[in-house]
């Protein structure tokens, strides 16, 4: 399936049991309980604003992203779910993502998100150490991460274990370990990201103080290798820089992402990008949950911000993002959509360093590249 045939819906839960010292994500607590309903009919209703913009479309892929999606009521997911097929064509293997903590009282919910049209759950797991889950500010231990992982593997066709690494004081004999137990666990996809610390977070403020120690950039690459290593001996091997599948078992709704495929997203500040004839429409709605739902139900939608992409601008976010998976890029598409070629020169230098490699108008980075992304990127761009 190509990009232009794909189209994604992502679907924001913002609330969160506490927020986690290391997120930056748009999450928010809420300890005098939740109106899920109302949330639940506002996203209806954001739905159908967007459905009005997108005619024609074929729904491929659902996610359920926060904040902690498995927090939703399974009747608020199923409304979601049955708004979305009233609205659109449906693809018949839609992939339908929630992602989920582990906590004994979510996974209770499983079997109803199961029975609301969920078929693929992405599970929190972050850890399987108990001391740095709790440093992490996570809510469960390992064993019940990992109960709660067996439990969605037996009601769910799809599964992704999901762990962060290079966590403080983490060694190399550490992570192998934790790694080895959850690579029994697995059930064909990882998501395996390197910790890293974002302004505005509560790990942050104590970075800048002094009192959180990071692995040193060297430790990071080690770990970083012996994720690949062990990951590749098992049979799952990197197709994104923090994500491992079987072949076959890839994300497909984060898989567009990174194709630069078209995509709505609802809920509060939720991103989306729509083709506009040549161009494309980066919308953005407000991040605050509650002023959100009031702005649906006052305009119909939550959208606070609305801009035109030219195609030169695609052209620099389809290799931000085309450049992180192993097929990388189209560069016939990449030089359609910025007016210009990649300096054949760059590419060769690139290609001695043994950071890039081509196959015929692919252009993907080598293992060694992926290690430097950034770099590699913004040298294919200048």
């Amino acid at each position: 399936m190509t990009s232009s045939d794909a189209f994604g819906i992502y679907v924001h839960w913002p609330f969160c049991k506490a927020k986690c010292p290391y997120c930056d994500f748009n999450s928010h607590v809420r300890h005098e309980g939740v109106d899920a309903r109302s949330f639940a009919k506002a996203l209806g209703t954001e739905l159908t604003w967007f459905a009005a913009r997108t005619p024609g479309r074929t729904v491929t892929s659902i996610f359920f992203g926060g904040g902690t999606p498995s927090l939703m009521p399974p009747e608020a997911v199923g409304h979601v779910l049955e708004t979305i097929a009233s609205l659109w064509s449906m693809s018949p293997d839609v992939e339908i993502t929630l992602e989920a903590n582990p906590t004994s009282i979510e996974a209770e919910n499983f079997r109803g998100y199961r029975a609301a049209g969920v078929n693929r759950v992405s599970v929190g797991v972050q850890a399987l150490n108990d001391e740095d889950l709790k440093a992490l500010g996570r809510q469960h231990s390992s064993e019940e991460a990992i109960a709660a992982f067996r439990l969605a593997a037996k009601i769910f066709p799809r599964v992704s274990f999901d762990m962060i690494y290079a966590r403080p004081k983490q060694t190399p004999e550490q992570w192998r370990a934790e790694l080895t137990r959850a690579l029994a666990e697995q059930q064909g996809h990882m998501s395996l990201y390197q910790l890293t610390i974002e302004p505005g977070t509560a790990y942050f403020d104590l970075y800048e103080r002094g009192r959180l120690v990071t692995p040193t950039d060297d430790r990071a690459a080690d770990l970083y290798d012996l994720t690949q290593e062990l990951t590749e001996k098992a049979g799952l091997p990197t197709y994104e820089i923090s994500n491992h599948a079987r072949p076959g078992q890839e994300s497909r709704h984060n898989l567009l992402y990174w194709r630069y495929g078209e995509y709505a997203g609802v809920g509060p500040g939720a991103h989306s990008r729509l083709a506009d004839g040549d161009n494309r429409r980066a919308l953005i709605a407000e991040r605050h949950p509650e002023t959100w739902r009031d702005l649906v139900r006052t305009q119909g939608h939550g959208i606070v911000s609305d801009t035109v992409v030219p195609p030169v601008d695609q052209a620099s976010e389809y290799l931000l993002m085309g450049m992180r998976i192993a097929e990388g890029i189209d560069m016939d598409r990449y030089a359609a959509l910025a007016g210009r070629e990649i300096d054949s020169s760059k590419l060769a230098g690139m290609k001695s360093m043994g950071l890039i490699k081509r196959n015929g108008p692919q252009l993907m980075a080598t293992a060694d590249g992926r290690k430097l992304l950034n770099a590699v990127i913004a040298e294919l761009a200048s």
